[in-house]
C-alpha cells in the first residue's frame, strides 16, 4: 500500500505534464492553421485585383504595368516580394512597444481591458521581477516584524536588488533560524525609508512574482496591483502538480524539493531571500503558460460598468431621505 501511494504523486504529475504537452500542441496546429488560411486569403485577394486589372475600362494593361501593381499590393500587405528584399511592417499604432504590449497583454495599471480584444500567453520577461524579503521582530517579545533584507531578481536570475535593511525600531528579536539575520548584518544597513523608495521604483509597472509575497509587501508598506501579483503559495496550478490536494498551500521548500528537485532552507544559518525568490521564479515558470492564460481568461470576462445602468444616488430634502433611480439607458443629469 505505501508504494501505491507514493507512485500517486508521480502518476499525477505526468498526466498534468501530459496534459499541459498536448494543449501547446493544439495552440500550435491552430496558430499555423490560421497563418496558412491568413496567406491564403491575401493570395485570392492578389489573383482577383489581377483579374480585374486586365479588362480595366476594357483594355488590357502591359505585363510590366501588372507586375508593379501586384508588387505595391504585396507590400501593402505585408507579403514579401521575390527579388524586392524583406518587408518591414510599420505598427499602426505609435505607441511604444511596452505600452503596446501592456495594453494587449492585460498586464497594465489600469482597469480598463485590453483594447484589442487579445491576451499574450505570457508576459514579456524584462516586466516579470521575483521577490523575497526576510524580517526580523521588534517591539515586545519581538512579535512586530519589520523588513531587514530584501532582494530582487529579473526573469533570468540575475539580482537586481539585494540589501540589509536597518528597521526603524530596535530590533528585540533576530529570527536567525529563519531569517539568516545577525546583529552585524544590521550595522551600516541601509535606512528603511531609502530601501523602500528603491523598491518601490523597481517593482513599479513590473508583474511581480514571490511566494507568500503580500507578507513581504506589508513589510514594505506598499501596494501593488492585484493583476500584477503571481503568489506561487495561492495558485492551484502548483499544489495540483505537485500532488496535493485542492485548498492546500504547501511551503516553499516543499514546492522546490518536489517539482523542482532543489533542496533550500535547510540548516541553522536560516533563508536566503536571493535563493528564495530564485525559487519562487523557476515555480512560476514551470506553469507560466497556463497561468498567464487563466489570468488573460479572467479579464476578458470583467467588462467596464456601463454607465447606462440603473443607478441610485442619496439626496436628502427637508430632512427627508428619497432615492433617485435611474432608468436603464437613461443617462444621468
Amino acid at each position: 500500500m505505501a508504494s501505491v501511494r507514493s507512485r500517486a504523486p508521480v502518476s499525477g504529475q505526468l498526466n498534468n505534464y501530459r496534459f499541459l504537452c498536448k494543449r501547446a500542441l493544439k495552440i500550435r496546429a491552430l496558430e499555423s492553421n490560421r497563418t496558412k488560411k491568413r496567406h491564403q486569403n491575401w493570395d485570392r485577394t492578389d489573383d482577383m485585383k489581377r483579374k480585374q486589372n486586365l479588362h480595366c475600362n476594357g483594355k488590357t494593361l502591359q505585363p510590366e504595368v501588372l507586375v508593379k501593381r501586384t508588387k505595391l499590393t504585396r507590400q501593402s500587405l505585408g507579403q514579401a516580394v521575390p527579388g524586392s528584399g524583406p518587408v518591414l511592417l510599420q505598427p499602426s499604432d505609435p505607441r511604444p512597444e511596452s505600452e503596446r504590449w501592456e495594453a494587449d497583454s492585460g498586464f497594465s495599471s489600469e482597469a480598463s481591458p485590453p483594447s484589442s480584444g487579445r491576451s499574450s500567453p505570457s508576459p514579456c520577461p524584462t516586466l516579470v521581477v521575483a521577490l523575497d524579503c526576510e524580517m526580523v521582530g521588534t517591539g515586545p517579545r519581538g512579535r512586530h516584524s519589520e523588513l531587514a533584507r530584501c532582494s530582487v531578481l529579473d526573469y533570468h536570475g540575475n539580482v537586481l536588488y539585494d540589501k540589509y535593511v536597518r528597521p526603524s525600531r530596535p530590533v528585540t528579536d533576530y529570527r536567525t533560524r529563519w531569517s539568516g539575520i545577525k546583529r552585524h548584518h544590521l550595522t551600516n544597513a541601509t535606512p528603511f525609508d531609502q530601501a523602500r523608495n528603491e523598491v518601490l521604483s523597481l517593482l513599479e509597472g513590473k508583474v511581480v512574482v514571490g511566494h507568500s509575497v503580500y507578507n513581504d509587501f506589508e513589510a514594505l508598506d506598499i501596494v501593488h496591483p492585484c493583476h500584477m501579483v503571481r503568489d506561487t503559495c495561492t495558485t492551484r496550478l502548483l499544489s495540483r502538480l505537485a500532488g496535493f490536494p485542492r485548498g492546500h498551500c504547501p511551503s516553499l521548500r516543499v514546492l522546490a524539493n518536489k517539482l523542482l528537485n532543489r533542496c533550500i532552507q535547510v540548516g541553522g544559518r536560516g533563508h536566503c531571500s536571493v535563493q528564495d525568490a530564485q525559487a519562487a521564479l523557476d515555480l512560476y515558470k514551470l506553469v507560466e503558460g497556463e497561468w498567464e492564460q487563466e489570468i488573460a481568461g479572467l479579464k476578458e470576462t470583467v467588462k467596464p460598468m456601463d454607465r447606462t445602468q440603473q443607478k441610485e444616488t442619496l439626496t436628502t430634502e427637508d430632512g427627508k431621505t428619497t432615492f433617485n433611480r435611474f432608468k436603464p439607458g437613461a443617462e444621468p443629469d
